[in-house]
């Protein structure tokens, strides 16, 4: 049977673009079906920010009539003016969304993704990249046996020897964490953190979810200071800002999020997030009939086995510092109570982390947590 790849051109494209994986992954019991109407969101540049700075072309693969594969190629014009030793820079594109039943037919996917990056100017190709940076980045290699949390993506075990086989090459490495967080720290994280607590200096606060757009600007601005010398930073666009704000906004809760203050100046914050994917399982991607109803109550007031740690960051001015360590161990631990106390957690994920970021890495082991997801970014020149 011969393998069709086409560009997505409708409406109807773009739901047999996201249906594809419920079929899939119907047998995986790892994979969280997300809520179709935002999975549909995504690939719809009307409903999403990142489209402000990006294009994308999406595929599919069809088989006699039947959809058998997808995939996403896209440039994102940011990203192409960052320095290419962080990882982007000119003439690099990127590839994700890529589902595929056999490995001729995402062959046959990834030839038509490079074809559109090549005609497009590209020289080099990065994947999987589902869509944005700031989305779901890299591919699953490790970490299949438990489901992912919030925001983190699953796949299947071949895809990696299918994207290695048409000569790809790892260029980076994304790490998540997993913690106990019903027990206490080890004694010298306690004893860091007392010596914080004594400092009149420091100041650890919750957010104030009423005065949202002031608070997301304070933890903005720390963000791309914190985080602009990373392997594939991105800086967030006032579009992309407004959209993160609605999705996350019903998930934000004072005492997940912390503000962190040297004297009187925001420096540092941790932003935490119940697992709404414990949430949403169940639902297998629809909030009908009554699956809006069930969510409505679940947000009102969570409870959960696991948190997530999206985001952490330290003004880069501190980030060789001791303070820098001590404020960081400071807002984990308060969040550990709350979340213990308050959200009924037992579990606590980091990360992504990247595999050189040996500050956040250090800090997570010194917490005794361990790797239990490793995602990798693959790349080759076109």
């Amino acid at each position: 049977m011969s393998v069709t790849i086409r560009p997505i051109s409708s409406k109807a494209d773009r739901k047999a673009f996201v249906d594809l994986p419920f079929r899939l992954y119907r047998d995986d019991s790892n994979w969280v079906p997300p809520l179709k109407g935002e999975a549909l969101g995504l690939i719809t540049p009307e409903k999403n920010g990142w489209y402000s700075h990006a294009r994308a072309q999406l595929f599919l693969a069809e088989e006699e009539g039947r959809v058998v594969g997808r995939i996403s190629a896209h440039i994102d014009t940011l990203a192409l003016t960052m320095p290419p030793e962080r990882g982007f820079g000119p003439g690099v594109g990127q590839w994700g969304l890529m589902e595929a039943e056999r490995q001729d037919v995402f062959a046959a996917l990834l030839a038509a993704a490079e074809g559109w990056l090549r005609e497009e100017g590209m020289t080099r190709a990065l994947g999987p990249i589902s869509q944005s940076i700031w989305e779901e980045p890299g591919l699953l290699i490790e970490g299949f046996d438990h489901a992912p949390t919030i925001m983190m993506g699953h796949a299947k075990p071949a895809y990696r020897g299918w994207i290695e086989g048409a000569g790809y090459t790892p260029v980076k490495q994304m790490l998540t964490y997993d913690l106990d967080i019903t027990q206490e720290f080890p004694k010298i994280v306690k004893r860091i953190i007392k010596s914080g607590e004594a400092n009149p200096r420091i100041r650890i606060r919750n957010v104030d979810k009423r005065k949202f757009e002031e608070e997301a600007a304070i933890i903005l601005a720390i963000l791309n200071d914190a985080w602009s010398n990373n392997w594939g930073f991105v800086p967030l666009t006032p579009p992309e800002i407004k959209d993160v704000g609605v999705k996350l906004k019903p998930i934000v809760f004072n005492d997940l999020i912390r503000i962190a203050e040297l004297d009187g100046r925001p420096v540092a914050f941790m932003i935490t997030l119940p697992d709404l994917n414990e949430a949403i399982k169940p639902l297998n991607g629809s909030l009908l009939p009554f699956g809006w109803a069930k969510l409505l109550m679940w947000l009102r007031k969570p409870r959960v086995r696991t948190i997530r740690v999206p985001l952490m960051g330290v003004v880069k001015e501190l980030q060789a510092s001791r303070m820098a360590s001590q404020l960081a161990f400071m807002m984990i631990e308060y969040i550990r109570k709350a979340s213990v106390d308050n959200y009924g957690a037992s579990r606590g994920e980091i990360g992504w982390i990247l595999d050189d970021n040996q500050g956040m890495r250090s800090i997570a082991q010194t917490i005794e947590s361990r790797v239990n997801k490793i995602y990798q970014v693959y790349g080759r020149d076109l």
